[in-house]
């Protein structure tokens, strides 16, 4: 996604170049036409242009804020993610504490919850995406975990399962008590529900009549221009022209853009941003968790030397 606040002009205008050329030319065909051969042409009323170009406007402005709905909501629900696995790291970190006493080192199954959590928001960029799932796990997952999950064709899914053995085994073990894992569970849940909101979006397809529809009328639109404003503006139709059909194409490719929030385009969701900012946040959650861990047992070493 662009995160920068301006937006180069080339980026704009590469997205109707095509549109542009092809609409400069047409104009300068009817201006020719209509001067240095003596062909009159047809003349249409600037009025019919104008009511055609207030409708187009009120189905653009119709499908802009459809597709921005669909882009905030898709906003929306990497928020929700990112609240989630913070919440995830504080409760695996508070919950699963080091037993000090029995000198029980807890650590690498938490840090190994807590990375595979930052893999999973990975894996899901790249699955909503369509890219390779498997390539954001090195490093963040075991081996044989990865082969485990790569044997489903989703990959966010099965590492949520991977979620839910550990936090069974964390019961088992005695690290945590039912009430956490219910709480926990919830947690997973809200994944699990956040995921399937992202690929309802990715799957429900903006109606393609309707997209079909709006981008005739803005072809005879654009089409119809010429033919009202070369009689009062003359050679000076053919900037005009350009320049106001740009504006309904420009429209029209914004809207078609947010739709799809998920398809690697400068206008989708950040959410390979997104993702570096859970992995980050969480990496230092686990440090300050370590550093604090660190220092109890220093105290606790102490204690139990002065006792001695």
């Amino acid at each position: 996604m662009l995160l920068k606040r301006n937006i180069p002009f080339s980026y704009v205008m590469g997205k109707i170049k095509m549109e542009m050329a092809l609409l400069a030319a047409y104009s300068s065909l009817v201006y020719i036409a209509h001067t240095a051969y003596n062909f009159p042409g047809v003349s249409i009323p600037i009025a019919i242009p104008a009511i055609l170009g207030t409708i187009i406007s009120l189905l653009l402005a119709f499908r802009s804020n459809q597709a921005y709905d669909r882009w905030w909501e898709a906003r929306t629900i990497w928020g929700a993610i990112v609240n989630d696995s913070r919440s995830l790291a504080r409760q695996i970190l508070t919950f699963v504490d080091n037993d000090t006493y029995q000198n029980e080192d807890r650590s690498p199954l938490r840090e190994r919850i807590i990375k595979r959590q930052i893999a999973w928001c990975y894996a899901l960029t790249n699955h909503l995406r369509g890219q390779n799932t498997c390539e954001p796990l090195n490093g963040l997952i075991a081996e044989e975990e990865k082969r485990a999950v790569m044997t489903l064709d989703n990959t966010p899914m099965a590492l949520l399962e991977q979620h839910g053995n550990d936090i069974r085994l964390l019961l088992k073990l005695g690290w945590i008590n039912q009430y956490q894992q219910v709480a926990l569970d919830e947690t997973l849940t809200r994944f699990s529900n956040t995921m399937g909101a992202c690929e309802r979006i990715k799957n429900t397809v903006f109606p393609v009549t309707y997209s079909l529809y709006i981008h005739v009328l803005v072809i005879m639109f654009a089409l119809m221009m010429p033919f009202s404003l070369i009689e009062h503006v003359g050679i000076f139709q053919i900037p005009l022209v350009v320049a106001i059909s740009a504006s309904f194409f420009l429209i029209e490719k914004m809207a078609i853009h947010l739709q799809d929030p998920f398809e690697n385009k400068p206008t989708d969701t950040p959410m390979t941003a997104i993702s570096k900012k859970i992995d980050r946040d969480l990496h230092q959650l686990m440090h300050d968790e370590y550093e604090k861990s660190n220092e109890q047992n220093v105290q606790q070493a102490n204690v139990m030397f002065y006792i001695l």
